[in-house]
């Protein structure tokens, strides 16, 4: 079967969070279940620096007010589709922001060009002749897609919304509206309309004929007020269309085995090889000793990530004999208050603003402990990387954290299927208890090398998940049995 994928970023073209590293892998682990799955995602100026003998597939003289090709080009196996919109994406800065930091005001024109494109590929098929059986939107950029096909010719073509954080909506005031090329009538309860605005994602949920969540907690916990973000009711309404599918990650760029960006490889039977990314970890944030376990944060620095929990307890992970290494961006309040740690502690709480894909990977290769103290948290990476790099996780008991890693309470421990510490609720007196027990566990060489060992045996490819896609896909494009 053929699917078209739409995502506002992808790795390894692009990435500045999770999302591109789902939107990345997913192609080839569909392709095992003879699913041609196919990317499509705006052409900003770093994705088509990377392009090599594009072909344009298709051309738009008018993309809500702007003109257009679709480019097609195959990079490592993959078949990607790039929107290239000069006016709307040809910029300095990220995806969604200009170089100073500042939400571009035009996004919701830029991705609703995105999705009108997206739709016209599902109605007219590309100039090559592939045209796609089943349309799958991630997150809110790509929201409006199923919204634009329900007034084509691609209405009868089966839709599909992944929601990787709920707390993005894509909201975006009314006055935005007459510029979409909706009909009015979309401007509804039933439509995108939300309390007053105009919500992208809310018009995908509202429309498509499938929605899924990165894990099974997180579809759970959207259909409560405490998580829905005021669309629990829209969600519960739509029960019935929801499946909560677990994230997996790319065991071939995420191999310790393999991985040519950390300082030694190293396997589950050879753990003593993952001394020297430890040592070079050490180095790095200029830690003075690595006695203790050494706590890493690879993480947007946000209320949502729990980094004001965790600048809590910094001086306890100190007092605790251990170091603690942090990696990411994101509010300034938060990032000022490690930055104040780490000043405390020199020597023992490092801080790296920004994000370094290189540095990622060695910190879960050197690290003991992979800190997540999300509030909230549809799947989450970091910890399948920490399970797979032997980077024991401590998580927050919450959406896809609490699906994948297993608390080392009394039962799993003996049973020997424990991979990590659970914590919740999420308040620093709960982080410290948590910390304290995989001190003790650290404590224990015999102890730690079993959970590290039982983490790395842990499947988490997108083995499971892709064929779960793939089964969702089928259903969708089965013919439906008419009721007597």
């Amino acid at each position: 079967m053929k699917v078209l994928s739409i995502a506002s970023e992808v790795y390894p073209l692009i990435k500045t969070g999770g999302l591109a590293d789902v939107a990345g892998a997913l192609p080839a682990a569909l392709a095992a279940h003879d699913v041609d799955m196919r990317v499509l995602l705006p052409g900003y100026k770093q994705v088509k620096a990377k392009l090599r003998k594009p072909t344009r597939v298709m051309e738009f003289d008018d993309l809500l007010g702007v003109s257009a090709v679709i480019l097609a080009c195959k990079i490592e196996g993959v078949d990607y589709l790039v929107l290239d919109a000069p006016v709307l994406f040809d910029r300095d800065g990220g995806p969604y922001t200009d170089a100073a930091g500042a939400d571009h005001p035009d996004n919701w024109r830029r991705f609703a060009a995105l999705c009108r494109a997206a739709a016209t590929i599902a109605e007219e098929g590309l100039d090559n002749g592939w045209k796609p059986d089943i349309v799958h939107a991630h997150d809110w950029q790509a929201g409006l897609t199923p919204v634009y096909m329900r007034h084509g010719k691609a209405a009868a073509t089966p839709t599909v919304v992944t929601v990787h954080n709920l707390a993005f909506q894509g909201q975006f005031g009314p006055d935005i509206f007459p510029e979409l090329g909706l009909p009015q009538s979309d401007f509804s309860v039933d439509g995108i309309e939300y309390y007053g605005d105009v919500s992208f994602l809310k018009g995908g949920l509202q429309m498509a004929s499938a929605i899924t969540t990165v894990s099974p907690t997180y579809a759970q916990e959207i259909r409560t007020p405490a998580f829905g973000m005021g669309l629990d009711g829209l969600i519960n309404a739509r029960a019935d269309a929801l499946h909560g599918i677990v994230n997996g990650i790319d065991t071939k760029v995420w191999d310790p085995a393999t991985d040519t960006l950390i300082a030694a490889n190293y396997t589950f039977s050879k753990l003593k090889k993952r001394q020297t990314n430890r040592k070079a970890l050490a180095e790095r944030f200029g830690f003075a000793d690595t006695d203790g376990p050494v706590f890493t944060v690879v993480s947007r620095l946000t209320w949502q990530k729990g980094i004001d929990v965790l600048s809590d307890v910094a001086d306890d992970i100190v007092a605790m004999g251990g170091k603690l290494a942090v990696l990411g961006s994101g509010d300034q309040a938060l990032e000022g208050a490690l930055l104040a740690a780490a000043a405390r502690h020199r020597g023992h709480v490092g801080l790296v603003i920004g994000y370094d894909e290189p540095l990622s990977h060695l910190m879960q290769a050197g690290g003991d402990v992979i800190l997540v103290p999300s509030r909230f948290e549809p799947c989450g990476l970091t910890q399948l990387y920490g399970l797979r790099y032997g980077n024991v996780p401590v998580v927050a008991r919450t959406g896809g954290l609490a699906d994948t890693v297993i608390d080392a309470n009394e039962a799993a421990s003996a049973a020997r299927v424990a991979t990590g510490f659970q914590f919740s609720p999420v308040t620093p007196d709960t982080l410290r208890e948590a910390l304290r027990r995989a001190t003790r566990a650290f404590g224990d060489p015999q102890i730690w090398a079993r959970l590290q060992n039982q983490g790395m045996r842990a499947d988490v490819s997108w083995d499971r998940s892709a064929l779960r896609y793939a089964a969702l896909y089928a259903e969708l494009l089965a013919p439906k049995s008419e009721t007597p």
